[in-house]
């Protein structure tokens, strides 16, 4: 039976050198969404994690006995992975509990790849916390295109924000993300930069004050700027350098993946060159 709590906040325990940056993270985001932290840890077995043909190679004779050898020497391997495992898990718990005492934490031991896990969390989860390591290499667009739940990539050492930059497009991507603004605790203390990149026409200009007015109403301190710009990237770094903006926020892959073919994807340059916490909202 599975012990995954319901809304919870999920630290992956994926990368060695991001592990504390993603439970400080964890605890950051919990204590103030008043939920459980789960402490995620993937690894699969050596047989998933590099799998080799056999086949063809061996003589009749000896079939038996090197089969056999190779599945106790993997049997000793996937057993001392499973140990490693238990090991940071419990180092993990013990470091929470010492931080925040009146956070409760408990672990998923997953015996499968990260995306896996994240799939198995998903719909459950009320945020996911991961190392930004991990999301920029391949797995980027398995861990976040498919994903329903908001996505937390952090870098180490993770700085708890004082400010935010909400990166709004006018996409539905975006509204979601607004709506959920409005409604979650995660950032009411802060005060969020609300950043439309593109042309000072009427429509940007009365989008970008709509959405600016519903973070007020929600009583989130706001402010808002329309950046005139061809690069969106440059232009949203460029400001959150001179505001001293401790995070990111924008849509995930909002873009066609016709457009994202011919002129990138905004997500991916913006995940790969961004130095603070990035949330990524999943695609309306």
């Amino acid at each position: 039976m599975s012990n995954l709590k319901p809304d919870s906040v999920i630290g992956c325990l994926d990368c060695p050198e991001h592990v504390q940056a993603v439970l400080e993270a964890s605890m950051w985001a919990a204590t103030r969404l008043q939920a459980p932290i789960g402490l995620l840890h993937a690894a699969p077995s050596l047989q998933q994690k590099a799998a080799v043909n056999y086949s063809g190679c061996l003589n009749i004779d000896d079939e038996n006995n090197l089969l056999e050898q190779f599945t106790i020497k993997e049997h000793i391997g996937n057993c001392e992975l499973k140990a490693q495992g238990r090991l940071l898990l419990h180092q993990a718990t013990t470091y929470c509990e010492q931080q925040r005492q009146k956070l409760k934490t408990y672990t998923l031991h997953r015996h499968e790849h990260l995306n896996e896990s994240i799939d198995y969390v998903d719909d459950k989860a009320q945020l996911i916390v991961i190392g930004h390591h991990v999301t920029c290499k391949s797995t980027l667009s398995q861990l976040i295109r498919v994903s329903h739940c908001p996505i937390l990539v952090t870098h180490a050492p993770f700085l708890p924000p004082k400010t935010a930059l909400f990166a709004f497009d006018n996409s539905p991507t975006c509204h979601k993300l607004l709506n959920w603004l409005c409604k979650t605790s995660l950032f009411r203390s802060l005060t969020v930069h609300i950043v439309m990149v593109g042309k000072k026409t009427s429509g940007n200009c009365d989008a970008l004050r709509e959405a600016y007015a519903r973070l007020k109403q929600a009583g989130i301190k706001s402010k808002k700027s329309l950046l005139n710009s061809h690069d969106v990237t440059s232009a949203l770094h460029y400001y959150q350098n001179e505001n001293d903006i401790g995070i990111l926020m924008s849509g995930a892959f909002g873009q066609s993946r016709l457009r994202e073919l011919l002129r990138g994807s905004d997500t991916e340059k913006l995940l790969g060159s961004t130095k603070t916490p990035h949330l990524l909202f999943p695609k309306a």
